[in-house]
């Protein structure tokens, strides 16, 4: 039997006096590449973070067939720990996953570093890293646990164009392989790449795809 798909209905949001999502209907198709396009500062972030189970809405609901431990997340923030090695990083994600012996752990943490190719500063402290080093170590940290969901903010605004193609060839390559993928961004080029695209041109109303691909 097929799961039902990712879905807010009715969902309110409201911080520091400002009233970001009122009555926001949205369903996100599993399996599939979705973005959410809409410039930066206009509630994006916020949108993923209700997705993810980061934050609660103030009203309304959110419903997901995916489990914490089933979705890997890349954050603006990049989120990662600057006193450890990018290897680290990664390997931190993986303890969390029962099953795993600890050379399971440091294989797959170089099969991924390798694929954003950061094999050369693996040992290197996060803290040491430029931004765009540290974005790359946050998509591999996200792959590396084989997430069912994976959910990506802007996860190539430090990339320069080599590296970005190379790495949204990475996140998309999921999404062929059955991983639901939903990335916010302002990157045209990125969002064309999706299954679907979800401009959210009124962060009060409801918001609804205008372009899904067979």
């Amino acid at each position: 039997m097929s799961e039902d798909p990712i879905r807010l209905t009715g969902v309110r949001f409201a911080r520091g006096g400002r009233t970001i999502f009122d009555g926001l209907d949205l369903t996100i198709p599993l399996g599939r590449s979705t973005a959410l396009v809409a410039p930066s500062g206009a509630g994006k972030s916020t949108l993923l973070a209700l997705i993810a189970g980061l934050v609660a809405p103030d009203a309304g609901m959110v419903t997901t067939p995916f489990t914490p431990a089933e979705t890997g997340l890349v954050l603006q923030a990049y989120g990662l720990a600057g006193l450890l090695t990018a290897a680290e990083n990664v390997e931190v994600a993986l303890q969390a996953r029962r099953g795993l012996r600890r050379a399971d752990i440091r294989r797959r943490a170089e099969e991924v570093l390798e694929q954003v190719h950061l094999t050369a500063v693996a040992d290197h402290l996060v803290e040491e890293l430029s931004g765009g080093q540290q974005q790359r170590v946050a998509v591999a940290r996200a792959l590396a646990v084989r997430p069912r969901l994976l959910i990506a903010d802007e996860f190539t605004a430090e990339l320069d164009r080599g590296n970005r193609d190379g790495i949204a060839d990475l996140v998309f390559g999921a999404a062929a392989h059955g991983v639901t993928v939903v990335i916010a961004t302002h990157d045209r080029r990125i969002a064309e790449r999706c299954d679907a695209v979800i401009p959210i041109s009124d962060l009060t109303g409801a918001a609804s795809a205008v372009r899904t691909d067979n």
